[in-house]
């Protein structure tokens, strides 16, 4: 049996994420057929947990050893993509508290590419170090959490922030770091640390309070090709805010990318949607499929070898849009399952549809060496 020519790692949470999880693959099997290659997903045998879900198995202690167990094998699962020379995942919403264990694990950063009215901006998450990794401590009555920031992650965050800004803009290259932390509470020391990796690599970092950026941003936008660097105790909060504002579409219909720094993993890309669970949504058929969409396109085009499938996938959707095909959340009538449908149908590709796809089992039943 041949191997695949291109594979792709798929990780299901609780709540809505099987239904997710089927977009995805349906649209990922479609594009293979339009451009004639093959495309096998991996899937993580497990399904993990989102808060919803966890907070129905019990208390606290129930919740933490959940969270752990989730955390350890969906770890074991990236390693494994990596080490079989995977280079990318889609993954639907899991609890937050397990990715954040993940993520400061495996020194994952959040990119994202916004535009002001011509101003360019890209968007560097720090998801490996802050508030939102660390660990809890209970005690009766309270709990303490640790949280750490390090030198080496910090410039790990800063070189991956510049290398992508200027593979962004080659011509140019970034006209400023802006690192977005409330930078008054470490004691100077993300100053000094910013500082010296300015001096070593010649680019303007600035380090700014929060409060600032946002004042900033309100009145003046930002400049053209600034690198904004952010701590997540204030980019998840400002993460739609700013998709609203600089033009990147509703949080509902947005996905996004998670690279990881650690050299076990370095360079593995993990496609997630913007949405959460909505647990609530759960088996109704009613979950917007967009985000979905552009996720399975950006996965085919970028590392499937499908030249124009996320053009392809704006025109499939656009039209949809134009013949009022969406689900409720958006003001139709149609299921998700019926919107699939409809952009299938509309989705077009460089030459004949010709079956090519493989199952995971397939996939799985054989060694895999690249993606």
């Amino acid at each position: 049996m041949s191997r695949p020519e291109h594979v792709v790692g798929l990780a299901v949470g609780r709540g809505t994420g099987a239904e997710v999880a089927a977009v995805f693959e349906r649209v990922l099997e479609r594009f293979a057929q339009l451009y004639a290659t093959e495309i096998a997903v991996v899937r993580s045998p497990r399904i993990y947990h989102s808060y919803v879900s966890l907070k129905h198995e019990g208390g606290i202690d129930e919740v933490r050893a959940l969270t752990r167990q989730d955390a350890d094998h969906y770890e074991r699962f990236v390693r494994a993509r990596a080490a079989a020379g995977g280079r990318v995942i889609f993954r639907t919403a899991i609890n937050a508290q397990t990715l954040y264990l993940v993520r400061q694990r495996l020194q994952a950063v959040k990119v994202d590419t916004l535009d002001a009215g011509g101003a360019r901006m890209l968007l560097v998450r720090d998801q490996a170090q802050g508030f939102y990794t660390g660990e809890n401590e209970h005690t009766p009555g309270y709990v303490r959490r640790v949280t750490e920031f390090s030198r080496e992650i910090t410039e790990k965050v800063l070189h991956h922030a510049l290398g992508r800004a200027r593979r962004q803009w080659p011509d140019e290259g970034p006209a400023r770091i802006v690192m977005a932390y409330k930078f008054h509470l470490l004691d100077g020391a993300l100053d000094a640390w910013a500082e010296a990796f300015a001096q070593r690599h010649g680019v303007d970092v600035q380090v700014v309070q929060p409060d600032t950026v946002n004042r900033n941003l309100i009145a003046h936008g930002p400049a053209d090709r600034t690198v904004l660097v952010a701590g997540n105790e204030w980019a998840d909060i400002m993460h739609v805010v700013l998709l609203d504002r600089f033009g990147a579409g509703r949080q509902e219909e947005h996905c996004t990318r998670n690279v990881h720094l650690h050299a076990d993993v370095h360079g593995l890309v993990e496609y997630q949607t913007v949405h959460g669970s909505a647990d609530d949504l759960a088996g109704r058929d009613l979950v917007n499929p967009v985000a979905t969409v552009r996720a399975a396109a950006a996965v085919a085009e970028r590392h499937a070898g499908c030249d124009g499938a996320v053009a392809a996938a704006e025109r499939a959707l656009a039209h949809l849009g134009e013949a009022g095909i969406r689900t409720p959340d958006l003001g139709g009538r149609h299921s998700t399952t019926a919107v699939v449908d409809a952009l299938l149908d509309a989705l077009e590709g460089p030459g004949p549809a010709v079956p090519a796809t493989r199952t995971a089992a397939e996939a799985v039943a054989e060694p895999v060496t690249g993606s």
